[in-house]
């Protein structure tokens, strides 16, 4: 069986599989190579996905081969606690916790696998402000740049502690010009531009730790190595 990546995330992850996503473009880039599973869950904090996690992996085994699994949360924790999305916040010093827990889970299941988190992207405010949220009485955008810097320096943090990769989008995305409409399409959520970089990132990451088109295995004979007289013979023994 091919081995596989797991991405697992909130929306940002969920909507990966979209037309341009940086999921896709790994299904796609390891194509015949590594199985890309999709655990995206819309407006999901980490303490959800601390909760769910059990569920969320019900249907994997300790046995299978998993070379790694992106954790990309922290945009919905790093909601302004007094805004309209209150709901989704979770205080800073527990998300690092939950972070840990979520890694060492992981860990726990598949020990040589590796984890890459992922920070949360930088936040355009007026355009955020721009989006027909319900009930928004303040008139502040729910979700600020500084904040999302804080939990990416968190993330980055954790990462260290843990001992996993880390990539840190925050920063990234603001070292192109005009970032805000060019890497972000709501003010939060990502173009395809946005997606590339992800995806670039991810592919970096995994490259350093010895996982590239170059060193994984192809499954079964390409097309090119099939003797054309005698084409069954490529698969003796499979």
């Amino acid at each position: 069986m091919r081995p596989k990546i797991y991405l697992f995330g909130d929306s940002i992850t969920e909507m990966s599989f979209e037309h341009g996503g940086w999921g896709a473009s790994l299904v796609n880039h390891f194509n015949r190579t590594v199985d890309v599973v999709l655990r995206g869950y819309s407006g999901y904090n980490t303490r959800w996905g601390l909760k769910v996690l059990d569920k969320v992996f019900a249907g994997s085994s300790e046995s299978e081969s998993v070379l790694a699994v992106t954790v990309f949360f922290g945009a919905n924790d790093a909601s302004v606690e007094d805004r309209c999305s209150a709901f989704q916040h979770v205080p800073i010093e527990e998300y690092k916790q939950n972070l840990h827990s979520i890694v060492s889970f992981l860990k726990g299941r598949w020990p040589t696998t590796e984890v890459i988190l992922i920070s949360p992207p930088p936040i355009d405010e007026p355009t955020r402000l721009l989006c027909p949220f319900t009930e928004n009485k303040s008139g502040l955008p729910e979700r600020t740049n500084e904040a999302a810097g804080n939990y990416a320096k968190a993330c980055l943090a954790v990462a260290a502690e843990c001992g996993v990769s880390a990539i840190d989008l925050w920063t990234r995305m603001q070292q192109i010009p005009g970032w805000q409409t060019a890497c972000l399409s709501d003010g939060l959520h990502l173009t395809q531009t946005g997606n590339k970089i992800v995806f670039e990132e991810v592919v970096e990451a995994l490259k350093k730790k010895g996982f590239s088109l170059e060193t994984l295995p192809v499954d079964l004979p390409v097309i090119f190595d099939i003797d054309p007289n005698d084409p069954l013979k490529s698969f003796q023994g499979i």
